[in-house]
């Protein structure tokens, strides 16, 4: 359900903060968020405030989280529109109602916080808009070779790499670049939210057991080709890998 906590509770280390260097580079993302007046925009990391001074300039409700208390204190009070939550990004309770995430994630949280936001498709999160390492962003954009995360994510979001930011973009600098990722909440979901369990768990299996043991060969040879593997697949095929099965299920079960 939406507000769900996160289940790890590791403490942070200092070596993930990387905070933009610049006002104006915050700024351009803040643009490139495009972002109504009207949003609630949850900002997981504020650190010294680059980012949370623009949001606070566009839109009319922030809530920015920071853990480390002397941030936190320094940025409490600077904006009458921003809430600072003092506390771990990943353990916050997300709002119940529709929301934007804008945020320059600690890179040593990024699935975890991942997790937190697009592991419950009844999570209100309209869009959440995401600096993480490279190769982060790089392999979550890719429909193709698919991960486990993914393929279930991108039932109910479109994910979009939108620009790259050198190391240099970041004090203290990272060990890589780092990129802006996407994720938008589809108009339509390729499954109904109420089927996110069976569907996890359907291709949670496929990926650990392989396709044959989640569906007839001919079923994936039609989807997907003869030898296909899991990560062969992209989210399309999976749902439809999943949802041709659903009624053999059924029927299995029911003759029980």
């Amino acid at each position: 359900m939406a507000g769900r906590r996160a289940p790890s509770a590791r403490r942070p280390s200092w070596r993930s903060q990387h905070f933009l260097r610049t006002s104006a580079l915050a700024a351009q993302l803040v643009r490139d968020a495009d972002l109504g007046a009207d949003d609630l925009v949850l900002e997981l990391g504020a650190g010294k405030g680059r980012l949370t001074a623009e949001l606070a300039g566009v839109v009319s409700r922030v809530r920015a989280v920071e853990i480390d208390s002397q941030l936190a204190a320094r940025l409490r009070g600077r904006w009458p529109n921003v809430e600072v939550i003092e506390g771990d990004a990943a353990r916050v309770r997300l709002p119940q109602e529709p929301f934007r995430v804008v945020a320059n994630l600690p890179f040593d949280r990024t699935t975890d916080l991942l997790r937190l936001l697009l592991d419950d498709p009844r999570t209100p999160l309209l869009q959440a808009d995401l600096i993480v390492e490279w190769g982060v962003a790089f392999k979550h954009s890719l429909p193709w070779p698919s991960t486990l995360n993914g393929v279930i994510w991108g039932a109910f979001y479109e994910t979009s790499l939108t620009r790259r930011l050198p190391r240099t973009a970041f004090e203290p600098p990272p060990a890589v670049d780092a990129g802006v990722i996407v994720f938008k909440r589809r108009r339509e979901p390729l499954i109904p939210s109420e089927l996110i369990d069976p569907y996890r768990r359907f291709v949670s299996s496929g990926f650990r057991r392989g396709l044959r043991a989640m569906a007839s060969t001919l079923a994936v040879k039609r989807i997907a080709g003869r030898g296909a593997a899991a990560r062969d697949l992209d989210t399309h095929q999976w749902v439809e890998l999943f949802l041709s099965q659903r009624p053999l299920r059924k029927s299995k079960s029911g003759s029980q």
